[in-house]
């Protein structure tokens, strides 16, 4: 596979014990990516958002293009082995504190379905702690499915609504 490249989320809630506050991590967490092989090209500002669902600590939130030939699924693994690595044990508890939390949000190659993934992250539209970091960084990026840009997407979300007249 050629050279491809990747929009990924990285959150933190939970400070580590060896890298610190959730924003170190998040620091930590992109020397591991290319330590991993994936090549960081760019990294947006660390911003905090509240937390969905149950848990009451702020996330930091950060978002990273890398550039690899490796495909999804061996992206996915990778991502998910850095998130063991820092300390996260068990994946699929929804809204729950962590240390570490990484998605792959877009990919140059399109939409992708596989086992334990789906690109474009299905519920990132919706999210402005994803939108906001992405749209600095790749604004120009297409989501495959709406073909909106990140910067068009964020904007639709964070605009002020109307009530209809």
């Amino acid at each position: 596979m050629s050279e491809q490249r990747y929009l990924i989320a990285l959150g933190s809630n939970v400070r580590h014990h060896r890298h610190g506050r959730p924003e170190q991590v998040l620091g930590a967490a992109l020397i591991a990516l290319a330590e991993a092989g994936l090549a960081i090209e760019h990294a947006s500002a660390i911003i905090r958002s509240a937390p969905l669902g149950p848990s009451r600590r702020r996330y930091a939130n950060t978002a990273a293009t890398i550039r690899t030939a490796l495909d999804p699924d061996a992206v996915l693994s990778a991502l998910q082995w850095i998130e063991h690595a820092f300390g996260r044990h068990r994946r699929g508890q929804r809204w729950s504190a962590r240390v570490l939390d990484l998605d792959i949000v877009l990919w140059s190659g399109g939409p992708w379905s596989g086992p334990g993934l789906t690109i474009p992250h299905l519920e990132y539209r919706e999210r402005a702690f994803v939108l906001g970091p992405a749209s600095r960084i790749a604004p120009g990026w297409r989501d495959p499915i709406t073909g909106l840009t990140s910067r068009h997407l964020a904007a639709r979300l964070t605009r002020p609504r109307h009530a209809p007249r």
